[in-house]
């Protein structure tokens, strides 16, 4: 894939198709260390040890309209290219995690991309969901519940297209001011 926020947003839909309520993502990025660590954690049906153990193999799927998954692969692949690497967690009934540490500055670092987009159009989509996205770089982070959102906009649904739009731009905004960048 292009960009590591359409790996995110392969990895939430699985944890959506696993019945997950509850769906957290975290980017941490550290410049001193040339490391982004990303990890996307769900309270969905988990898998066992043997789905856990070939979840990595390209040509191993739960998924019956297709023979394959690439996802969580190509994220692996991603991140070793860098010289890092990625772990899941996941027990039945519980949930699973998947984490992922990317060295920056390996000429193989795949952009983190469109991030505002991917977590917009997750929440948007998926307005019976709960989702939780922290961003840090550095000493300086941002965190999006939207269990808070729900409270706050009472019977406005998340899906409604002005909702959406301020979704974006605050999350845009929030990435330029962690980056250290000045608000326009």
């Amino acid at each position: 894939m292009r960009e590591l926020s359409l790996n995110i947003l392969d990895i939430a839909q699985n944890s959506i198709s696993a019945g997950a309520s509850l769906i957290e993502i975290e980017i941490i990025e550290n410049t001193a260390k040339e490391e982004m660590y990303i990890s996307i954690n769900d309270n969905g049906k988990g898998m066992a040890a043997e789905q856990v153990l070939n979840v990595t193999d390209p040509f191993f799927t739960t998924r019956t309209t297709r023979k394959v998954g690439m996802g969580i692969p190509l994220f692996k692949l991603a991140a070793e290219q860098t010289g890092g690497s990625l772990t899941i967690w996941s027990e039945l009934g519980t949930g699973t995690k998947i984490s992922a540490l990317f060295k920056t500055g390996s000429v193989d670092f795949t952009p983190l991309g469109d991030i505002s987009s991917t977590v917009t159009m997750l929440i948007v989509m998926n307005t019976d969901r709960d989702f939780c996205y922290r961003h840090s770089v550095d000493s300086r982070e941002f965190t999006l519940k939207t269990q808070e959102l729900k409270q706050i906009l009472g019977d406005v649904p998340l899906s409604t297209p002005d909702v959406a739009e301020w979704l974006k731009s605050y999350i845009e905004e929030q990435t330029q001011i962690i980056h250290g960048g000045v608000l326009k």
